[in-house]
């Protein structure tokens, strides 16, 4: 891709709604509410957004995702050279509020350094595992040489002093969306060891982390503390037979209440995340639990295990996004109301759910009506014990619902 021009921005003409939307603290500007643009404008090139009262901002530009305009600040006619320097300076700001939202000790050194526009940064997510960081550049105007030459910068300054390897691993589906080149192989940047593993810690457990391997780009860090809350009302419960991790992934949840439960089973229709799940499992010598994988469609062994009258003290829902997109909500309504359903009937009276959702499509409003109507559909009577989002270093910005996409619902059934 073109390097963007260091010259003033071109103008995009939005629509008085979309205006609206960024005056109310919005950062998006949607292909749908471009009402007119200069010819010809680069990929990734920085824009000045205005409408018909006056100037709203400067924005990166994309030409082919559904968001035409992302806003990077609010001063007008911001240069190439102003934006990487605004760059660093949010880039040090994240990494300071980090040393406070999440810092590392002996029993967490895995966390989100950066989370876009949450951080100001839109288009950008660094995450920490140990010493390994990595890098997704999730836009035209930030997947560009002089934006990933300023991130190792100040990562370098950053971690000056400790082993350090920076990769980049840009989401494949936005890569695709976006039009955006594959990064090239290898790390952006090592101190040490040039490799892409590393084991961290999460809560006092070990996990393991390959950036080289698997179709995730990250390891669920935005789940850390549910992780741990899970494991803390399952133990209050008293209930701490038999519980079931449903979409376990690489078994953040399951190993977590294996600590606290007699027996737990990790289900999830990827291979390659049960074996990863299984060596993270003997990374963790001396959990209370036996723990067993189960590699299975989480719908069809719900049905199975349901009609065989199988019984659980403990569950736990963490399905992937169902929907990706609006027209899909209506859909991940009725999965969610499925799994639910099929949770809430084969849990002991007295016994634990967390059911998850991190679809942003989906309101909390909209999941724990879901949730409740299941509840009603089989006969239970449930508390709600807890609710929760993501974790501390993947902030929320209220007028960004965008950012507010993880639901947890910890709840006492009946």
């Amino acid at each position: 891709m073109a390097q963007a021009s260091s010259l003033s921005s071109s103008t995009v003409r939005i629509s008085r709604r979309a205006a609206d939307r960024l005056r109310a603290g919005h950062l998006w500007v949607y292909k749908s509410d471009v009402e007119s643009a200069v010819e010809g404008l680069e990929p990734g090139s920085l824009v000045m957004v205005v409408d018909g009262r006056g100037v709203l901002g400067t924005a990166i530009y994309s030409d082919a995702s559904q968001i035409a305009a992302r806003v990077v600040s609010r001063e007008a006619g911001m240069t190439r050279e102003g934006y990487i320097a605004d760059v660093k300076a949010k880039l040090w700001a994240a990494l300071e509020r980090r040393k406070v939202l999440a810092p590392v000790t002996e029993r967490d050194n895995a966390h989100r350094l950066v989370f876009s526009e949450a951080d100001g940064l839109p288009g950008m997510v660094v995450d920490r595992y140990n010493g390994l960081v990595v890098l997704q550049l999730l836009t035209q105007g930030t997947a560009q040489d002089d934006v990933r030459g300023a991130v190792v910068e100040v990562l370098r300054e950053a971690f000056a002093g400790a082993e350090l390897t920076v990769w980049e691993r840009p989401d494949a589906r936005i890569r695709e969306l976006e039009k955006l080149a594959a990064p090239a192989e290898g790390p952006l940047f090592a101190s040490g060891e040039r490799s892409a593993k590393t084991e961290f810690m999460l809560n006092g457990l070990r996990f393991e982390y390959d950036a080289g391997a698997g179709q995730k780009t990250g390891a669920f860090l935005d789940q850390r503390m549910n992780y741990a809350a899970a494991a803390r009302w399952v133990a209050a419960s008293g209930r701490t037979g038999r519980a079931m991790d449903v979409c376990t992934y690489q078994g953040g949840f399951a190993l977590h209440l294996a600590q606290v439960c007699e027996r737990v089973t990790g289900v999830d229709a990827s291979r390659a995340a049960l074996e990863a799940a299984d060596r993270n499992l003997e990374r963790n010598p001396g959990l209370r639990a036996d723990v067993d994988w189960m590699e299975a469609d989480a719908f069809e062994l719900l049905r199975a295990l349901d009609g065989a009258g199988e019984r659980f003290d403990a569950m736990v829902l963490d399905p992937p996004a169902f929907a990706k997109s609006k027209r899909a909500a209506e859909g991940a309504m009725r999965g969610y109301k499925e799994l639910n359903l099929r949770a809430l009937r084969m849990l002991k009276s007295g016994g634990t759910l967390v059911t998850n959702s991190c679809s942003h499509h989906v309101g909390l409003e909209e999941f724990t009506a879901v949730v409740a109507s299941a509840a009603a559909d089989v006969g239970r009577r449930v508390q709600v014990l807890e609710v929760r989002g993501a974790a501390v270093d993947h902030p929320e910005v209220l007028t960004l619902a965008e950012t507010r996409y993880l639901k947890c619902l910890v709840l006492r059934v009946e």
